[in-house]
C-alpha cells in the first residue's frame, strides 16, 4: 500500500526494501559504517522479520523508515525509526509515528530510542516515565560482539 504525504510516497511493508538504501540511511545517521557485502543483507532480513514498516521515498531515494516488532494484540516495539537528515523537518517522523499507532491503537507501544529523541516522542503523545519507578530493561548484543571482536 502507498501513500502520498507531502510530495513523498509512505509505502507500507515489510518486503522489497533494498539493503543499499538502508544501509544509507543508516550511515546518516551514524548508526553503521562500512560493512563487508555478506552483512548487508541483514538490512533486507530485518525488515522481512519485522511486524509492521514503513518506508518514505522521494522519487528513488528512500528518505525515512521505521520498523515494528510487535504480537499485533497488546504491545508494539518501534525500532529504527530513522529520517534522512537532508528531510528532517518536513514531518516525516511524526507521520511514521501516526502510522505505527494506527496499526495497534489501544496497545501498548514503546519506542527504542536515545534520550535525545524523548522530546519527540513525547510530542506524539508518548511517555517518558521516571525510570526509579519503572523502565525498560536492555542488553544489547552488539556491544558485545564489539568487545569479542565479532563486529
Amino acid at each position: 500500500m502507498y501513500e502520498y504525504f507531502n510530495g513523498f510516497v509512505i509505502r507500507d511493508s515489510t518486503e522489497g526494501i533494498p539493503s543499499e538504501k538502508v544501509h544509507t540511511l543508516f550511515k546518516d545517521a551514524g548508526w553503521a559504517g562500512e560493512l563487508p557485502e555478506w552483512q548487508k543483507e541483514k538490512y533486507t532480513l530485518m525488515f522481512q522479520n519485522s511486524t509492521w514498516a514503513f518506508t518514505v521515498w522521494k522519487e528513488e531515494q528512500m528518505v525515512g523508515m521505521v520498523r515494528v516488532l510487535s504480537d499485533q494484540i497488546m504491545a508494539s516495539n518501534i525500532m529504527d525509526m530513522i529520517v534522512h537528515s537532508d528531510y528532517q523537518g518536513n514531518g516525516i517522523g511524526r507521520k511514521l509515528v501516526e502510522r505505527c499507532l494506527e496499526k495497534l491503537p489501544h496497545g501498548d507501544w514503546f519506542a527504542h530510542t536515545s534520550s535525545d529523541r524523548f522530546s519527540f516522542y513525547k510530542q506524539c503523545g508518548f511517555e517518558v516515565r521516571d525510570l526509579s519507578d519503572n523502565g525498560t530493561c536492555v542488553y544489547y548484543g552488539y556491544i558485545q560482539a564489539r568487545k569479542e571482536g565479532h563486529r
